[in-house]
């Protein structure tokens, strides 16, 4: 990718390969969890960030950490939400066992969401993030949750670019034999699909670092947020057919006929308040794949920087704090 994206510009090639290099190379500090253990499902855990308000479920995708949603003390939605009065609890999805193969993501909803909702109560909220919000929407359609708050979340599949459906279709041809022989599918797999999304974008980012001087390059949040983007627990094998195939191929949630715990999957059909938040610069889970109803909020931060950029404080967090806080109770 790099050598492709900087052919002829070898300056940009030197300013990536530092840029990496100094990625690489940088100490990451020590940080335990933050929160305390509120409830647990299976492998998945909630964390409690304090406050005393409506309690609410935030749900990240299966692709990636829950780490983004709290991801450095200056840097935490969720405790910032904590501070302004709500109680954020984040689901922590764990690390799935190949045992766990035939787990879809519909039965990660069923056997460790649902649960969960359980436990802390009727007048839960849940907000979900990306994939994390398509799964609210099904636990939200078997629990009657006092409200579902929708962030980058992707619902009409047929919304992503026919190419990057394309090629997504095409790397899980080649990565299902391996897949179906481990009963997981490796993290790096979507990582090589993400990077292909906006390979010019991915490199001038670490060209843009690597200009940066040393010292100022580890002053930002550029490495954390990094790091989550390239750590994150496989998906297992069923979870993955079913996001490749019934999914993105199919467009079943789409086209409501995604099947989760006996019952077809609507969102039109839910009786309680919806938050919709899509950007029209996200690249990841585009604005035309988002639900097409709710109260929609359209935003330009991307799919990262609306929860982690320097907007996000002044954008996303306080509207998400704002509708959360007027829900009625149950």
């Amino acid at each position: 990718m790099l050598r492709s994206e900087t052919q002829g510009q070898p300056e940009r090639l030197r300013n990536a390969l530092e840029g990496l290099k100094t990625y690489q190379q940088a100490e990451r500090p020590i940080r335990g969890q933050s929160g305390t253990i509120a409830a647990s499902a299976g492998r998945a855990t909630l964390r409690d960030f304090g406050g005393t308000g409506r309690p609410v479920i935030f749900v990240p995708s299966l692709i990636n950490g829950s780490e983004i949603l709290d991801l450095a003390p200056h840097n935490s939605l969720m405790q910032w939400l904590a501070d302004e009065g709500l109680r954020p609890l984040l689901l922590d999805w764990g690390t799935p066992e190949p045992d766990e193969r035939d787990l879809t993501i519909g039965g990660h909803v069923e056997t460790l969401l649902l649960p969960l909702i359980d436990a802390v109560g009727p007048d839960t909220a849940i907000a979900g993030y990306c994939l994390g919000g398509t799964m609210a929407l099904a636990a939200a359609a078997l629990r009657p949750v006092s409200g579902v708050a929708l962030i980058a979340a992707p619902w009409d599949f047929s919304g992503f670019p026919a190419d990057s459906r394309t090629n997504l279709g095409e790397l899980w041809e080649k990565a299902r034999p391996t897949s179906e022989g481990l009963g997981l599918l490796p993290l790096e797999v979507l990582q090589q699909a993400f990077w292909g999304l906006d390979p010019a974008r991915t490199v001038e980012k670490f060209v843009r670092f690597g200009r940066l001087d040393p010292d100022a390059a580890l002053e930002g949040d550029f490495i954390a947020v990094e790091d989550w983007a390239n750590a994150g627990a496989p998906l297992t094998m069923a979870a993955a057919r079913e996001l490749m195939e019934t999914l993105m191929a199919g467009n079943a949630s789409g086209e409501g006929r995604w099947e989760v715990g006996g019952r077809m999957i609507r969102a039109e059909t839910l009786q309680m308040p919806i938050l919709n938040v899509a950007s029209t610069t996200d690249r990841i889970t585009p604005a035309a794949t988002a639900w097409r109803g709710g109260t929609r909020i359209e935003l330009v931060e991307g799919h990262v920087g609306m929860i982690v950029g320097r907007r996000a404080k002044a954008s996303l967090w306080p509207r998400l704090r704002d509708w959360l806080s007027q829900l009625r109770n149950s």
